[in-house]
């Protein structure tokens, strides 16, 4: 809703919505699996765990590049999207 009510952002709310949805399906809110989830969507979710796995919490620090990179290739086709996950290795040490 947040996202709905700024004009310039509106057409990002399938992205926004779609974020936690999975390739392989077992995501929320709607069960969306592969291409039925938005594009954008598929990369805000790769965006969304690179930065949540960069970022340090109070319970764990932050995850090495090394370690990232593991996470995304083994939940690649399960959790994201397999040609998202390659496109950001393309463009990986731009990130780190």
């Amino acid at each position: 809703r947040i996202v709905a009510s700024i004009e310039p952002f509106k057409r990002l709310c399938p992205a926004v919505r779609g974020h936690h949805e999975r390739y392989d399906g077992r995501g929320y809110p709607d069960g969306l699996a592969g291409e039925g989830i938005p594009l954008l969507a598929r990369v805000l979710g790769v965006a969304d765990a690179l930065d949540a796995m960069m970022s340090p919490r109070r319970y764990r620090p932050a995850r090495s590049p090394v370690e990232i990179d593991k996470v995304l290739v083994a939940e690649s086709g399960r959790q994201f999207d397999p040609e998202v996950v390659v496109a950001f290795a393309k463009v990986r040490a731009l990130v780190y």
